[in-house]
């Protein structure tokens, strides 16, 4: 049975956006940037601003009441009720360890019924916290599971290929994949020997 690793972020949902409008906009009402904008991952540059002023701004979005009750990606979980039972996932995400516990929570809520694992790679080394891998590659090689890995980010897609892994990466502003959603999940059905 193939096992799929999803990232969270703008996968299983669309935290960029939202941050963008219900955090940074909020926060930023002159700001004219789209979403289509985004051409960075973190966007800071695009933005004008430190990479630590975004780095603030998301970390507090991340803790708000909208973040933690985002919609699924309609098209994600609409394949995870029809094609969900013919493989095996897990959920890696990279970010800050004080926001884990509600990203987790949030996975488990809307996809729990398929997804049994949720492992994380802190975004930002902390003080006094171990730090066992610095990328979401070093984890998958430590893991040493998993056929396809589902990411919006370049570098995640790029380290997985060089260890083996199958890769489906959606277009998102801030990366050169042109595959909608749509055609990702359709190659995943595939992938997993669709009926």
């Amino acid at each position: 049975m193939l096992t799929v690793i999803w990232d969270v972020d703008d996968i299983l949902n669309d935290l960029m956006y939202q941050w963008l409008h219900h955090g940074w906009l909020a926060e930023h009402p002159d700001c004219r940037t789209s979403y289509a904008e985004l051409t960075g991952n973190p966007p800071h540059s695009v933005l004008g601003v430190d990479r630590e002023d975004y780095l603030a701004s998301m970390d507090r979005f991340r803790k708000t009441e909208r973040a933690s009750n985002m919609t699924p990606n309609p098209e994600v979980l609409a394949w995870f009720y029809a094609q969900g039972h013919r493989c095996r996932h897990i959920a890696l995400t990279a970010r800050p360890l004080e926001t884990t516990p509600d990203a987790a929570h949030w996975v488990m809520r809307h996809f729990g019924a398929w997804i049994r694992c949720f492992c994380v790679v802190p975004s930002r080394p902390e003080e006094g916290i171990p730090l066992y891998d610095r990328t979401k590659g070093e984890f998958l090689a430590w893991l040493g599971r998993g056929d396809v890995l589902v990411d919006d980010a370049t570098e995640n897609i790029a380290q997985a290929a060089s260890l083996g892994l199958s890769t489906l990466q959606p277009a998102q502003p801030w990366n050169a994949s042109t595959q909608t959603m749509s055609a990702v999940l359709k190659q995943l059905s595939r992938m997993a020997g669709e009926p």
